[in-house]
């Protein structure tokens, strides 16, 4: 979807650069830095699924597991976005929550390293 491709480029190339990282550079911190990003993703996607459900949060299944993660919550992210967006909720906020998204991706890329 062109709106959110964006993010969802962003992440996939985050994640492709997580899963070819060595494992020594995803225990210095790459890995903790997309498990905190998969994390705000995952709950921003809540927020927009249910804002009034209490949320959920992603666990921590590895360093060798984290790029997944990171994958599926932006297209979680992604998915709730879109719904919200087709449900005609409020299009400003909607934008502003997405390039917001956008720019997290690309801070925890270079705060990784990557």
């Amino acid at each position: 979807m062109p709106e959110t491709s964006e993010l969802t480029e962003a992440v996939g190339r985050l994640a492709d650069r997580l899963r070819a990282a060595p494992q020594s550079r995803l225990q210095r911190g790459a890995a903790a830095e997309g498990l905190t990003l998969a994390r705000e993703l995952a709950l921003r996607a809540q927020r927009l699924e249910a804002p009034e459900a209490a949320p959920r949060t992603m666990p921590d299944a590895g360093i060798f597991a984290v790029a997944d993660q990171l994958t599926v919550a932006g297209t979680d992210f992604a998915e709730a976005w879109r719904a919200a967006r087709g449900r005609g909720e409020g299009e400003d906020a909607l934008r502003t929550e997405l390039e917001s998204a956008v720019r997290l991706v690309r801070e925890a890329a270079a705060r990784a390293g990557l």
